[in-house]
């Protein structure tokens, strides 16, 4: 029975010897433990009454076993929904009853607070160091499943992502979706199983699941699987890395080590940067320090990636390249859809196999978001230069993106105008050397009120995931507004553009 992405990236695993994850503490996981354990818990997912097409939201910290629910549920046919581990009850609340999960998977410390709003849902737990109700149920499992039956168009993913009403969108990614993608990638990036990735990336977000993992499966390599980033750990392991795939963040602390150096780097082939914006001086820096040029790309969470620098060429900073093959990509006027002449700035449009279905149960955004033709309005204003580089100068949305993080401020506003002193409210991202993006919070006082800006951060804290919470609170006298009302946040960025940069 046919399952394109067991096929292709899993099932090469079974029998594989070779290394296929390397851990911290020095383990490691062959290609056939790995293969084995996914297996046992597929058996696990099915005995918890789990069939083809049901979804599994996941909030698990970064683990082998993590990793493996995902191979899991590809396996079983499940749809894999991974969640943020900074959730709060609220946020999950939305996305388990909003997919309908039929099941969910969470730490330990997490279990009370999900078995409170996970209706219907059954509740497992997984810890970062493996255990918990998940494993105990996998244990008795048999090391071999009967891999369902999935054709291309079948949903292998849900993941959420910011939308104009603030209100998070399940983007729905089948099966061909990932799969044509990690083929693409493995093919421009020139992955074979001689590489060794190291992977310091979440799993929950697009670029350490579907691109780093997917790639590494598709090229039959191997990945030093970290739990998180950390310049210690990864200084260690980089002489025994072949690529490195990261956010600006990672670049940016690396070069604050002065143990980061051309030696170092000297096994490394590939470096990549993604899911923020990389700074033209973080670029020319690296380049100086390593003799390398990062690799920057474009990809979103409903298409994956759409874009990149080449590897063989000119990779320049403040572009993201070229389409990638099979990846069409236009310009076009926002209020006509017409496309736009090369150099003239307008909103990005993407169309190809790697473009998402649409949005879970919102036909309407569906509908306005992805055109019958098969392109895909992302948002993003960009421009295409003389040679045909693609340039991201803007978004046409208010979303931010921090740390590889979608943000959209109507959230944090919502939670923001409701603090005591806070007449209304404004939530804007400006340049963050580290994380491409930060928010920053602009308050508006009650008339005769002083807002208590630590009281304000402390239940901002208790309400929202940290990479929401804004890292600067500013309060003013009134928002700036055009004449139809609407509040000018253009204005707004350029008055606090400097609010992250560090002193002279």
């Amino acid at each position: 029975m046919a399952n394109p992405l067991y096929d292709r990236l899993i099932a090469p695993l079974d029998g594989r010897a070779s290394d296929f994850l390397i851990l911290a503490d020095g383990r490691t996981l062959s290609g056939d433990a790995f293969h084995r354990l996914a297996a046992r818990q597929a058996g696990a997912l099915v005995a918890a009454g789990l069939v083809p097409g049901d979804r599994l939201a996941v909030q698990v910290e970064k683990s082998p076993e993590a990793l493996a629910l995902y191979a899991a549920c590809v396996m079983s046919g499940v749809v894999f929904l991974p969640l943020n581990t900074g959730y709060k009850a609220d946020e999950l609340e939305y996305f388990v009853s909003d997919s309908q999960a039929g099941a969910v998977i969470c730490g330990p410390g997490a279990e009370e607070t999900l078995r409170a709003i996970a209706g219907s849902a059954k509740v497992l737990t997984l810890a970062a160091d493996g255990s918990g109700s998940l494993s105990d149920a996998a244990a008795a499992q048999p090391d071999r499943f009967d891999v369902a039956s999935r054709g291309d168009d079948d949903l292998a993913a849900l993941l959420y992502t910011s939308g104009t009403t603030g209100r998070s969108k399940g983007a729905m990614l089948s099966q061909s979706n990932l799969l044509s993608n990690a083929l693409t990638l493995v093919e421009e990036w020139r992955y074979t199983a001689d590489d060794v990735l190291l992977h310091a990336l979440p799993i929950f977000h697009t670029h350490g699941l579907f691109v780093a993992s997917n790639v590494m499966l598709a090229a039959g390599g191997s990945m030093i699987f970290l739990s998180k980033f950390d310049v210690d750990t990864v200084l260690r392991f980089l002489p025994q890395s072949t690529s490195m795939m990261g956010v600006p963040t990672f670049y940016t602390r690396l070069l604050d080590d002065a143990r980061f150096d051309r030696e170092i780097c000297k096994g490394m082939r590939l470096f990549t940067s993604g899911s923020a914006p990389l700074l033209a001086e973080t670029h020319r820096a690296f380049e100086a320090r390593t003799g390398h040029r990062i690799l920057e790309r474009y990809g979103m969470t409903e298409t994956n990636m759409n874009t990149s620098n080449p590897y063989e060429g000119d990779r320049r900073a403040g572009t993201v390249g070229f389409p990638l093959p099979g990846v069409e990509l236009k310009i076009t006027d926002a209020e006509t859809g017409a496309t736009l002449p090369d150099g003239e700035a307008g909103i990005i449009e993407v169309r190809g196999p790697n473009v998402f279905q649409g949005y879970w149960q919102m036909p309407e955004k569906t509908k306005a978001e992805l055109r019958e033709d098969g392109f895909f309005i992302t948002g993003d204003i960009g421009v295409i230069d003389p040679d045909g580089y693609v340039q991201i100068v803007g978004r046409a949305k208010d979303l931010i993106i921090s740390g590889g993080y979608n943000i959209y401020p109507k959230e944090v506003e919502l939670v923001l105008d409701d603090q005591p002193g806070v007449l209304e409210s404004a939530v804007i991202g400006v340049p963050h050397p580290d994380f491409g993006e930060g928010v920053v919070g602009v308050l508006v006082a009650e008339p005769g009120a002083t807002p208590d800006l630590d009281a304000i951060r402390a239940s901002v804290g208790e309400k929202l995931a940290k990479f929401k919470q804004p890292k600067v609170l500013e309060v003013v006298t009134e928002l700036p507004r055009n004449t139809m009302g609407k509040v000018q946040k253009n204005m707004l960025r350029d008055q606090f553009a400097e609010a992250f940069k560090t002193p002279a």
